[in-house]
């Protein structure tokens, strides 16, 4: 009886010990896009556990060159590293500035923290009031770090962040596990994903170091199904270091397999018999995994399709841009696109939504448009209902992730309509801050009537243009392909509670793949007038340079309070635009004075006007007919930089008629 029962509990001790050895043996957990709800502290955003052999090594990043850090020096600066191993890693010189973009190998000692994560510490001081944890990690340390493990560590709460600041910052970093030392493993590397990278190309691109497909899989534990998310971190086991010379160029032969372990042969018919019984027992204990594993499926799909067969309400009618009420209307997607998007955004019920809008009350409708505010447990959102083929704006919502583009974060899908959850921007749109409509068509302004439009101040419009801009550098050369987002306006940018903005709307987006070697060009123009570059209007051609036409708008509307279409008529009879009559302002005599009755009346005198003369220069440029004589939103963001820097430094107190350290004439 008792041999029966240890037979009995056999293979569940066997699968007790397989767990145990996995546990104590257990690489790292993806961070699976976790990293981007800072409230949330999930414990594989905090760092790598320290689970490796040693507690300390050598470990490497990779960091892509910016217009700021972009050789050896600033970049060592920036991650705490020595300038002179990332110059020999990399093969170049100590000082010398590399592209932009120019992937880079940084080496760095990794080490336990309170033997808990391993990380590498770096320091950084805010440049700026107005900088968070998000973008401090996503945009400045190119998510090598998160914002949970920064606050984890700095313990200043994010509304106090100021300028000059000193921050620790902890980057991922780890040692190799037991199991990746016996496989010929030697160094982890933390890579930056980008846009259409999967695992394969991934471990091409370090093949010559000894990269390979399944260990990275292993590694980050992930399956052969499971998708990797656009500029989220992942760990590459190598068995050589990496360097210039062996990244995509060399095959590193795999090392010869270690010896097979010594077999013993039975000295006895019961060992055999054991031996025997083992198997048995092995053999049970994986049928009654896979019996539980089919037991979770059946019951999974049996609540989504319960999920499916009930039927509340139907929804609200849906609303052109004119506010003219419309039919519901079905669009398809494939079921790989869903299944995607399944992956990476929450699905809610049309029950959860009908509860956070109040069944799509009037009172909650913004403006007169097809969006909703809701609220789900306690927290704002915006519901908007979409038409036709949204899979595009959803799988591009899915790659990208910037702090100044609006926040997707999950979908519905109800007797063929869409519903798209967004973060909800309390402050409404730049266009009726700039122009107060209080009750203005305009889908992303909170409707209620007793919103005070205060003006905005000289420091506000400089920041919110860097916002945008910085957004825009994000679209056009972090993502991979480039985005051009072609419907930039004061329309489609949200103020959050902070007054930060965020770029909205991107339902005609474009992305320049690979294979656009030629100009791209279309039949089909849309915009919104007065924010269309003339190329774009006369020929359809399609460039990067379109979204600096119209953020050349964008900063016009922010300096002078005007529409982009003005009252003011041509001799032709023709609507003199905001882009033409900044070039009359600056051209010719008494620029000084023409300039101060150009800028928002709002302001009073509460603006630098050296500062104004420079905002304005820039946003002519912008607003140039030749698209080649127009910056690019790298060379745009550098000089909104040095703006915002003095107009932070700025003392509105000060006699601003004497301000007199540009000349204007």
């Amino acid at each position: 009886m008792a041999e029966a029962s240890s037979l009995f509990l056999l293979p569940f001790l066997l699968l007790f010990h397989h767990l145990l050895l996995l546990q104590s043996h257990a690489q790292q957990a993806y961070v699976n896009n976790k990293q981007l709800a800072c409230e949330i502290n999930d414990t594989v955003t905090l760092g790598y556990v320290c689970n490796g052999v040693a507690t300390s090594c050598t470990s490497y990043l990779t960091f892509r060159s910016t217009p700021v850090y972009n050789n050896p020096v600033t970049i060592a600066y920036l991650l705490s590293a020595d300038a002179s191993q990332i110059a020999a890693i990399n093969n170049i010189s100590d000082v010398g500035s590399v592209p932009d973009d120019t992937l880079l190998v940084i080496p760095v000692n990794c080490s336990c923290s309170g033997g808990k994560y391993y990380q590498h510490n770096a320091s950084y001081v805010l440049k700026q009031t107005g900088e968070t944890y998000l973008s401090v990690a996503n945009n400045t340390y190119e998510a090598l770090t998160t914002c949970q493990s920064m606050i984890a560590q700095n313990h200043i709460n994010e509304r106090r962040l100021f300028a000059n600041d000193r921050l620790t910052v902890p980057l991922r970093c780890a040692c190799p596990t037991q199991n990746q030392t016996a496989a010929g493993f030697r160094y982890l590397l933390t890579y930056l994903i980008r846009q259409g990278n999967d695992i394969p190309t991934i471990a091409d691109t370090f093949s010559g170091a000894g990269a390979e497909d399944q260990s990275i899989r292993e590694a980050n534990e992930l399956s052969d199904r499971q998708n990797i998310f656009f500029f989220t971190p992942i760990l590459v086991p190598l068995k050589i270091e990496p360097s210039k010379e062996n990244m995509n160029t060399a095959i590193l032969k795999p090392p010869p397999p270690p010896p097979p372990a010594p077999s013993t042969t039975p000295s006895s018919a019961s060992d055999g018999n054991s031996r025997k019984w083992v198997f048995v027992g092995v053999g049970v204990g994986v049928a009654f995994i896979l019996l539980l594993a089919f037991g979770f499926l059946f019951w999974f799909f049996s609540r989504r399709s319960r999920r499916h067969e009930h039927s509340p309400v139907p929804p609200p009618k849906l609303a052109n841009e004119s506010g003219e009420a419309k039919g519901t209307w079905s669009w398809s997607v494939s079921s790989e696109g869903i299944r995607s998007a399944m992956e990476t955004l929450k699905i809610y019920r049309f029950e959860e939504l009908e509860k956070a809008t109040n069944s799509f009350a009037e009172a909650n409708r913004i403006g007169k448009s097809s969006v909703y505010r809701g609220s789900f447990e306690g927290d704002d959102a915006a519901v908007k209902i979409m038409k036709g083929n949204v899979l595009p704006e959803i799988d591009l919502f899915r790659q990208i992730n910037h702090l100044n583009i609006i926040r997707l974060s999950g979908f519905c899908l109800y007797k063929g309509v869409t519903y798209l959850v967004y973060e909800y921007a309390i402050n409404g749109s730049l266009c009726n801050w700039l122009q107060r409509k209080e009750n203005s068509i305009d889908e992303n302004l909170n409707s209620s009537s007793d919103k005070n439009y205060s003006k905005l101040d000289w420091k506000q419009r400089v920041q919110i243009a860097y916002d945008v801009a910085d957004a825009l550098n994000y679209l056009h050369n972090f993502t991979n392909p480039p985005y051009i987002h072609k419907n930039l306006s004061s329309s489609n940018i949200l103020l959050d509670g902070n007054m930060r903005a965020k770029i909205i709307n991107f339902g005609f987006a474009k992305k320049l793949d690979d294979t656009d070697d030629q100009p791209i060009t279309t039949r089909h123009v849309v915009g919104t007038y007065g924010y269309m570059a003339p190329e774009y209007l006369e020929n359809g051609l399609v460039t990067l340079k379109l979204d600096v036409f119209a953020f050349g708008v964008v900063i016009l509307e922010l300096l002078s309070g005007r529409d982009p279409v003005t009252n003011a008529i041509s001799e032709k009879g023709d609507q003199i635009l905001l882009c033409q009559s900044i070039r009359e302002v600056l051209s010719g005599e008494n620029v000084r004075e023409k300039l101060r009755e150009f800028i928002d009346p709002r302001l009073g005198v509460e603006y630098p006007l050296d500062l104004a003369y420079s905002m304005s220069q820039l946003a002519k440029n912008c607003v140039a007919d030749d698209l080649n004589d127009r910056p690019t939103v790298p060379q745009v963001l550098m000089i909104l930089s040095k703006v915002l820097s003095s107009s932070l430094d700025w003392d509105p107190s000060h006699e601003l008629q004497n301000s007199t350290s540009l000349s204007l004439d």
